[in-house]
């Protein structure tokens, strides 16, 4: 106890080493749902399930622990909602990179991510935005998870006449997540602390316990089977034809083990060790000689920028690393562990870490040292060895509840600080907001509203009050979106 509190001044702080462990496992139940969640996303760009898990594991576990032992903050870190996304649907998706080329690309934004963090540019830009900017990122941010969440749980299907609209309710797993969102919206607001602070992991739970069952019936029952590519599909012709998005139990799946590390090789150093022969060289051709890539480089380091001040202002202000004007207390100390993280992430093959607003789980409970972080840091060590565990909650009728109160979470306790007598606010608030959803980029959204804030304060004569880096960063999202328009030609 002696080393702990030379290390981590437990009662200097006015915590106790049963509130940081308390802390630690609690914020870790609260955020473990990241795992499933980020192997599930970014296996839709190609990558191997099991192997973005365990990387992802392996890399919140060494970037929270840097962050307990630097900083000594109760803060943990994992892949960040929205920039996990961003990579997978914007970067490699949407514009048809092999993942490989997008992980090359994460890797350079991170090396010049990680030498912005370590120089005044990161925090002269942070402290030159407004107040009322960096909740309304952060806002725009927790909106953009809600859809993510609604999207991948088939809640919000296309159409061919209003493009978006509710799923049918024949599919039980559009049925299930929804009653998971009520049920986890209800949860938030019992009056019992406990089961209020872990609404989600209970939400999560539950509906992955009932969604095994259902699954487990129809699978048996030959109305839920795999199909040629190894999906798992409905088998009942008329009404349900497509892919499944209930929870299926690991043992139907011969490829989910305990302790596999097969699919590491698949992910690690852009899986040149994999049997896909991945040619390294000439991805790093593909990426240099690539306009798309320039782009996809200034808008993944914009968007870990302020996603990652997003989360630290969702935390900050109940351990004491926020002011009251909004600035950042030991900025440098807080930063090392995210900048690190984005470091290696792309050759661990995972996205992206941040700091996660549910490290206030653990401030909630008492924790007020970097101890806690430790504490949740092995929690996901630990998670390496027991994928199978996990597999079950990778489905998107699991993840819906998670994703979608999560974001509800960051939205509102954002929204309630913009200062909305401000109309020239709330209108950027607003343009900020349904860009980031609408056109599913949280870049696009934060790019359109700094542009749109900035012309409003030139018009209205307020244009002194705007800092020259807003200006800038807004001159250089322009380019970005010009360059992305010379991008479709050259294509």
């Amino acid at each position: 106890m002696n080393f702990l509190e030379k290390v981590f001044h437990i009662k200097e702080n006015q915590s106790s080493l049963k509130n940081e462990i308390v802390g630690g496992i609690c914020t870790f139940i609260a955020m473990c749902y990241i795992l499933p969640i980020n192997s599930s996303i970014l296996s839709d760009a190609g990558m191997s399930s099991s192997g973005v898990f365990i990387m992802t594991a392996l890399l919140s576990f060494l970037v929270t622990l840097i962050m307990g032992l630097v900083a000594n903050y109760p803060v943990v870190l994992s892949a960040g909602m929205g920039l996990n996304a961003f990579l997978a649907y914007t970067i490699i998706l949407e514009q048809g990179m092999s993942w490989q080329d997008g992980m090359i690309l994460l890797t350079v934004s991170g090396i010049l991510f990680f030498i912005i963090s370590l120089t005044p540019i990161r925090r002269k830009l942070i402290d030159s935005i407004p107040m009322n900017i960096k909740l309304i990122i952060s806002a725009s941010l927790g909106a953009f998870i809600c859809f993510v969440g609604l999207k991948n749980s088939l809640v919000i299907a296309s159409s061919e006449s209003t493009y978006v609209t509710l799923n049918t309710f024949l599919d039980p797993a559009v049925l299930l997540s929804v009653v998971g969102i009520i049920i986890c919206f209800g949860l938030m607001f019992v009056k019992n602390k406990t089961i209020k602070t872990l609404a989600i992991p209970i939400t999560i739970a539950g509906v992955a316990v009932i969604g095994l069952i259902i699954s487990t019936i129809m699978i048996e029952t030959g109305t839920i089977g795999l199909n040629e590519t190894g999906q798992w599909v409905y088998n009942i012709p008329g009404i349900l034809e497509n892919e499944t998005k209930l929870p299926i139990w690991p043992g139907y799946d011969s490829s989910v083990k305990f302790a596999d590390f097969s699919g590491v090789q698949e992910v690690f150093l852009y899986g040149i060790f994999s049997d896909e022969n991945y040619d390294f060289a000439q991805g790093l051709v593909n990426v240099f000689t690539n306009p798309v890539s320039y782009v996809g480089i200034f808008s993944l380091i914009i968007v870990n920028m302020f996603d990652t001040t997003a989360t630290l202002l969702a935390v900050g202000r109940d351990i004491k690393l926020i002011d009251e004007n909004g600035k950042m207390k030991n900025f440098q100390r807080a930063v090392i562990a995210d900048a690190a993280g984005a470091l290696i992430c792309g050759p661990l093959g995972t996205s992206t870490v941040t700091s996660f607003a549910e490290s206030s789980v653990g401030v909630n409970l008492g924790a007020r040292t970097g101890f806690a972080a430790i504490v949740a840091g092995f929690m996901f060590f630990l998670s390496i060895f027991i994928y199978p565990v996990f597999y079950i909650f990778t489905a998107g009728s699991v993840t819906s509840a998670a994703l979608v109160c999560v974001g509800s979470l960051i939205f509102y306790n954002n929204m309630k600080e913009i200062e909305w007598k401000d109309m020239l606010i709330g209108m950027t608030a607003f343009v900020m907001i349904i860009f980031s959803v609408l056109t599913y980029s949280i870049s696009n959204g934060i790019g359109i509203g700094l542009i749109t804030y900035c012309v409003m304060m030139l018009f209205s004569r307020r244009g002194k009050e705007v800092g020259i880096p807003i200006y800038i960063t807004a001159l250089l999202f322009i380019l970005s979106f010009a360059a992305s328009a010379l991008m479709q030609v050259w294509k």
